[in-house]
């Protein structure tokens, strides 16, 4: 068994309260969750309107398709024209951890 977790540290744009926080990142999740049947959610930042962290695992029996889910996901938040990626966490953890 193979897991993929990715954390996300976001600046929005143009975000003046925490209710237009939620409708940029909540879509965003959504779409992680629907397209790559990913775990989700905001993890941190929660009380900032202009950051947000977004945390996501995988699993899998397979290590490379773990990867590939993995850099599909990155690619996603990375294209968002409405949040600029400010780091990106990536951990694996495999059979030997």
């Amino acid at each position: 068994m193979y897991v993929g977790t990715l954390s996300f540290d976001l600046l929005l744009g143009d975000v003046r309260s925490l209710k237009e926080k939620r409708s940029v990142v909540r879509p965003i999740v959504a779409e992680l969750q629907r397209k790559y049947a990913v775990s989700a959610a905001e993890v941190d930042h929660m009380d900032l309107y202009r950051r947000a962290q977004i945390g996501l695992a995988v699993v899998s029996g397979d290590a490379a398709h773990v990867s590939d889910v993995l850099d599909r996901c990155e690619r996603l938040v990375a294209g968002r024209p409405e949040v600029e990626l400010l780091s990106v966490r990536r951990r694996f953890h495999g059979d030997d951890d």
